[in-house]
């Protein structure tokens, strides 16, 4: 699959970040932890250059548990300072903002020295759609401060968000890259729902996400669909499976693969067929 999105919106998100780059002290990068790098847009990294900056794996509590840690080790050995967090269920919001105080202890130090006692941290979040932004915005506030859905291309501009304990975050939409040079880059989004359903082949899609689990987490999709998975030919072979096991079938008795490919996709995302992680640190060393 030949998979690409980049609306006009995403290069207006591009120049929001390079303009308001100079206004903030740090910039909190949220990663999908299902796929740490497929999600981390390349162009955050440019944009940023020397400016501090925290990863988040977000949506840590769908991702295989072992592998998060992997992910951090990962991160570490590259310099890099990362933290798993759940926007739904997480009780790590001091967590957060006593890393963000620790990375900036040696500005702190400078501020209070020059008598800027309790000045607040400027923090520009970003990150690819969908990877639950606002939702990481309103846990650490404590209310619903910013606009969250489950799906990519909510935010829609720039919003400034005052906390208590002197931190000020910038909320800007979900931005991309104009190409993937990687197939696997645009599946792995279009898999997690970076990519909006709505211009993608989501039969083939469905059968594609099949294909990967069969072969990485067979054990999963059986427990899941009551199937065995190693009769399967390809994706499309287990979609009419997982079809005719739920019962979807449409006039003429052929089988509903589009309901079943949403039904796929929605249950992977949902971490219904289990807590499964698209990549691997070790893939990667």
């Amino acid at each position: 699959m030949n998979i690409q999105w980049f609306p006009g919106h995403m290069a207006k998100t591009r120049r929001l970040i390079a303009e308001n780059l100079k206004m903030v002290d740090l910039v909190v990068e949220l990663l999908d932890a299902r796929a740490p790098l497929s999600s981390q847009n390349p162009d955050i990294e440019e944009l940023c250059g020397a400016k501090p900056r925290l990863l988040v794996l977000n949506k840590s509590d769908l991702a295989n548990q072992e592998t998060n840690e992997a992910w951090l080790r990962y991160f570490k050995a590259q310099g890099k300072t990362a933290i798993l967090f759940d926007s739904v269920h997480s009780k790590q919001v001091k967590f957060v903002a006593d890393t963000v105080r620790r990375l900036l202890a040696e500005q702190i130090k400078r501020q209070e020295e020059r008598g800027m006692k309790n000045r607040s941290l400027k923090l520009m979040i970003v990150g690819i759609p969908n990877v639950g932004k606002s939702a990481f915005i309103n846990r650490l506030a404590g209310r619903s401060a910013a606009i969250s859905g489950d799906r990519p291309g909510v935010t829609k501009g720039k919003q400034w968000i005052h906390l208590g304990g002197g931190l000020d975050l910038l909320d800007t939409p979900g931005v991309l890259w104009p190409k993937f040079e990687d197939e696997s880059v645009g599946l792995a989004l279009a898999f997690t729902g970076a990519i909006k359903d709505e211009i993608m082949d989501t039969e083939t899609l469905a059968a594609k996400l099949l294909e990967h689990l069969c072969d990485k987490e067979a054990d999963m999709v059986s427990a899941r669909y009551k199937l065995p998975t190693t009769e399967f030919e390809n994706g499309f072979c287990a979609l009419e499976a997982v079809a005719k096991k739920r019962g979807f079938i449409i006039s003429g008795g052929e089988y509903d693969l589009l309901r079943a490919a949403g039904i796929v996709l929605d249950e992977f995302r949902d971490a219904k067929i289990g807590r499964i992680s698209l990549e691997k640190p070790e893939e990667e060393l």
